[in-house]
């Protein structure tokens, strides 16, 4: 039944928070395509694009994030987020939303904060291992909490969690089956192993550094690495990569057809972001993680030792990765018996389904229509 419900969907930031709410978008309409969805996001910030590209209205807010050591900018870090909290309210007030789910990320804060503060209902998708500052505060007036990991309770109150898992990309699920046409859409004939590199929609610095440093070692081996550089650091290293083009290196700013990119990959190597670790566990390939240093609580190391502790993935550490991220790799596409365990260990981590069942509990907090 066609309910016309309004549902606002707020965060942003990353990758790792914008497709999991366009899972969840997806999954709303099309159980209710009467549903009318708008996305709250960051000005200037990489959701503003991706998802009107989706077919979805999106507001933003001046909202950023805090800088960790003392600077005169976070002054204006706390003007914008009293301004980003009118403008919330603002929101929030005009569309007269149902329900209210917060994804992470800048803008997540200001407009579930507002949302509690006029009594809409509110779910919570925490992606991490490790809960912010953030969604712990605001989680003591959400009426959901949906986690992907184990142990929650430690953070948010035990009644409110639900394990859900982490939405990912819908034409990932079937990524394992298209490898023929990942070979064609790379342009690759020879059946060689590859190794994928990413670094996230913007980029990571020690893991782009790390392949550039060691390029020569790709270049002597028999192998296709295919590299993700991230926005951020494309145009740098394509000047450099241009004066010296390499046959069996494939480089892009963005892999847009991420599904073709894990079909083809026989290990990959990435950052250890939650929503990057539920799409690996979902295809259930060898991964070596490089977690970043440089995130609230060293989440990301939290998050890859979930996986490293039950054998499912390779860690290496953000200040080794110079000397170690390419012969671990190298080594471990060659260990044929290492790559089959830590497949099926990975593939035992999955949480399918996951955004069917964050808007299952969505359903359940929402007044009667």
């Amino acid at each position: 039944m066609k309910t016309n419900r309004r549902i606002i969907i707020s965060g942003g930031g990353t990758g790792g928070h914008i497709f999991p709410a366009l899972s969840i978008a997806r999954e709303i309409i099309a159980r209710d395509p009467g549903t009318e969805i708008l996305f709250v996001g960051a000005k200037d910030r990489m959701e503003m694009e991706i998802v009107p590209q989706a077919g979805f209205h999106i507001e933003g807010l001046p909202v950023e994030g805090f800088q960790r050591r003392l600077t005169l900018k976070n002054i204006f870090v706390v003007f914008n987020l009293f301004r980003s909290l009118r403008r919330a309210g603002r929101i929030i007030k005009t569309f007269k939303p149902d329900a209210v789910v917060g994804v992470g990320g800048y803008a997540s804060g200001p407009v579930v904060r507002m949302a509690v503060k006029q009594g809409i209902p509110v779910l919570i998708q925490e992606q991490n291992s490790y809960a912010g500052l953030t969604n712990r505060i605001l989680a003591r007036k959400a009426n959901r909490i949906c986690v992907a990991y184990e142990g929650m309770e430690k953070y948010f109150p035990a009644q409110k969690i639900v394990m859900t898992g982490n939405p990912v990309r819908e034409d990932l699920i079937q990524a394992g089956l298209k490898k023929n046409e990942a070979m064609e859409y790379f342009g690759l004939k020879a059946d060689k192993p590859v190794l994928l590199v990413l670094g996230g929609s913007l980029g990571a610095k020690t893991i782009n550094e790390s392949i550039f440093r060691n390029i020569g070692m790709i270049e002597s081996s028999d192998l296709i690495v295919i590299w993700q550089t991230g926005s951020l650091y494309f145009r740098d290293i394509n000047q450099k990569i241009h004066e010296r083009p390499l046959k069996n290196l494939i480089y892009m700013d963005f892999i847009n057809r991420m599904d073709l990119a894990y079909a083809i990959a026989d290990v990959i190597v990435s950052r250890a972001g939650a929503g990057t670790i539920s799409e690996l566990c979902l295809v259930g390939k060898p991964v070596i993680l490089v977690p970043s240093p440089n995130v609230a609580e060293d989440h990301q190391t939290k998050n890859a030792m979930m996986l490293v502790n039950k054998n499912a993935a390779v860690l290496v550490k953000d200040a080794e990765a110079f000397t170690q991220l390419l012969p671990v790799a190298f080594d471990l596409i060659r260990n044929n018996a290492l790559r089959m365990t830590l497949e099926e260990n990975c593939r035992l981590m999955a949480l399918k389904n996951a955004a069917a069942r964050i808007v299952d509990e969505l359903y359940a907090i929402l007044p009667e229509p």
